[in-house]
């Protein structure tokens, strides 16, 4: 099973027959950054029509046991995520109108302060505001996933330890294996691994050390000293691939519509496009490289299968569902 939690590619049916290519089951694609209820909703109307355009190659996916029929037919079972809450509004009704359309993850913050929580470019981390608490309990209620993979480590530590449910970092890297301002810094991941929560590991460049340089054998051993530190179970594979983008799109991933002036991120000045890809995952037919070369680490099958996919899969199973 391969699963991949977090992309936000210029989808084609050339991206939808490459995941197929690739084996991948299952994918959780960005569908808003800045954009807001009725923009989000004409998102979903898009995928609508990929789902009757491409019926042979994706799936809607709204519980686990979707990704076992895309297995069994031969398609990748597509699940929706937001990078900001932005989609919710100044509204906490809207989260259960967001879950039926078929949300399963919110981030709580992009990069800035939300009304939630921080984001982890701020200068100072305040944690959880009061609406914040009451937006986590709401999605805990309705089946909606709390994502805390741009926000700072005070508020993503409170979120873990506030949640009733599991939440995620969907997609970043250890913070002491490479300090991007984004990656997560111990007590951070620990928050989220003890309380059952899940880290996948991301693929895209400035969380990777060397960036576009960095070797696949030094990806999956920062992975395999992961699992010895956190344990394996709590481990997925989220690449942030942004395939096919024009450097525009950076602008929007950024800027939105909070500021007038550019704001690169953790990507330079001089080149603020997207990065070249490693050599060993340019696009979803290389997570066959990933998984050998966790093999090649040490790990056991059964770890590499739950890293590969299993584990994203438990945790769908347990967490896109009405809280019992």
């Amino acid at each position: 099973m391969r699963i991949d939690c977090l992309q936000y590619a210029n989808w084609s049916e050339k991206i939808f027959r490459q995941l197929r290519e690739g084996q991948v089951d299952a994918i959780h694609v960005t569908i808003a950054y800045h954009e807001g209820f009725r923009e989000t909703v004409l998102n979903f109307e898009r995928w609508n029509r990929w789902f009757e355009q491409y019926p042979d190659l994706i799936i809607k996916g709204l519980r686990a046991d979707d990704i076992d029929l895309a297995r069994q037919t031969g398609r990748t079972a597509v699940f929706f995520g937001f990078q900001n809450p932005s989609p919710m509004e100044d509204d906490i009704g809207l989260i259960e109108i967001l879950h039926t359309l078929g949300a399963r993850f919110m981030q709580l913050t992009y990069n800035n302060q939300s009304l939630l929580a921080t984001g982890c470019y701020e200068d100072y981390d305040s944690g959880l505001t009061r609406m914040g608490r009451q937006v986590i309990r709401e999605m805990n209620r309705v089946g909606l996933v709390v994502d805390m993979s741009h926000s700072g480590d005070r508020s993503t530590i409170e979120a873990a330890e506030f949640s009733d449910r599991p939440i995620a970092i969907t997609h970043a890297n250890p913070h002491d294996w490479h300090p991007a301002l984004r990656n997560k810094r111990a007590p951070v991941i620990r928050a989220v691994t003890e309380n059952g929560g899940m880290l996948g590991f991301s693929v895209y460049p400035h969380h990777l050390k060397n960036k576009s340089d960095c070797a696949l054998t030094e990806f999956c051993d920062m992975i395999a000293r992961a699992a010895e530190t956190y344990g394996a179970r709590h481990l997925g594979i989220g690449t942030d691939l942004c395939q096919d983008q024009p450097d525009s799109v950076v602008e929007w991933m950024r800027v939105g519509r909070w500021t007038k002036e550019i704001d690169y991120g953790e990507g330079s000045s001089a080149a603020p496009g997207f990065p070249p890809m490693p050599p060993w995952f340019q696009d979803n037919r290389d997570f066959g490289n990933i998984e050998a070369g966790l093999r090649a680490t040490g790990l056991s099958d059964d770890e590499v299968a739950g890293i590969m996919g299993e584990n994203w899969y438990r945790f769908f199973a347990e967490n896109f569902g009405p809280e019992e």
